[in-house]
């Protein structure tokens, strides 16, 4: 607590597309209560305050640090360990810091081969002296310093220790809603390391479609055929992680009339989200013939991007070489 006898809030963006940021927007007029009850000290796109002023703080001197975003750069990471010395409770807040997400799949590839891409070899790049980024330069007007990427993208707890999770690309208004309530209201939270805000089973306990146990010869893709909206997904052909995903959504993309992509991540006590989905998918493919059942799994567009799309970097998967 501070000097006027509220806690402290803090929220920082590594690397991610910020919709995490307008998920807590998404709370609406509660979002009143939450900054009448809070302070906040540290908020990046909200207020103006310095890396420089955080560092002045006490040691637990944030009551509540919502993290989102991976760790990709050098900035990142300093983030992360400053905000974890600096707060008695820290969140890896949405997909990106639970389990590295859309940023993750970078990690298919070497950062070199990263670099080569964005500032060479896109068809969208035109950059004849191959210029390339570099982390310090001086001009006239004085040095300039930009961050340096990391090798790997990584989840936050593969840099500092979490307390809690809350999973969703972004989390939902509701769980959102649902956890500030119950600190605010001074409930007994859950055990350290949980994931709050998200449910124990996984998203095809929560669909309201009839599964018929209806094997398949091609998968399907999201665009190319209209989905039946009372039949499984699956069933039909479509890539739906629903099997292979945490519950809590609501099944919101299910519900409307599109596949499950896993962004609440795996669900409890599976260890690797795209092994599960591959374990799933071996039970709807209608055939016994090796060959026959290659052409249906060459049918899958992107199964990397597909199965791990949300969790590549923290599953038991790596690249060979950097």
């Amino acid at each position: 607590m501070g000097e006027n006898g509220k806690p402290k809030f803090a929220m920082y963006w590594a690397a991610g597309c910020g919709g995490c940021e307008i998920g807590v927007l998404d709370i609406q007029e509660a979002l009143l209560d939450v900054a009448d009850f809070f302070e906040i000290v540290f908020w990046p796109v909200a207020i103006d305050v310095k890396y420089k002023d955080v560092e002045a703080f006490e040691d637990d001197y944030i009551d509540l640090c919502l993290f989102n975003g991976g760790i990709r750069s050098d900035e990142n990471k300093h983030l992360a360990e400053l905000l974890r010395a600096k707060s008695k409770t820290l969140v890896a807040f949405g997909s990106c810091a639970h389990e590295g997400c859309i940023p993750g799949l970078g990690n298919q590839y070497s950062k070199e081969g990263i670099m080569d891409y964005a500032f060479g070899e896109s068809p969208s790049t035109e950059n004849p002296e191959n210029h390339r980024p570099q982390t310090h330069y001086t001009m006239p007007e004085g040095d300039v310093e930009i961050p340096a990427m990391l090798d790997v993208l990584t989840p936050l707890d593969a840099v500092v220790d979490v307390d809690y999770y809350i999973p969703g690309c972004p989390p939902q208004a509701p769980q959102i809603l649902e956890v500030m309530q119950a600190i605010m209201s001074g409930a007994e939270l859950p055990p350290k390391g949980s994931v709050i805000g998200a449910g124990t089973k996984t998203v095809c306990d929560e669909c309201p479609r009839e599964r018929k146990e209806k094997k398949i010869k091609e998968f399907k893709r999201p665009g190319t055929a209209q989905p039946e909206p009372e039949e499984c997904l699956l069933d039909q052909g479509f890539i739906c992680l629903g099997p292979a995903t945490r519950s809590g959504c609501g099944g919101l993309c299910v519900k409307a009339n599109s596949p499950c992509r896993g962004c609440y991540g795996a669900p409890p006590n599976v260890e690797d989200q795209g092994a599960k989905m591959l374990s799933a998918l071996s039970s709807v493919i209608d055939s016994s013939d090796p060959e026959e059942i290659e052409k249906i799994i060459g049918s899958l567009d992107d199964p990397l991007g597909t199965f791990y799309r949300f969790s590549l970097a923290k599953s038991s998967l790596r690249r060979l070489a950097k």
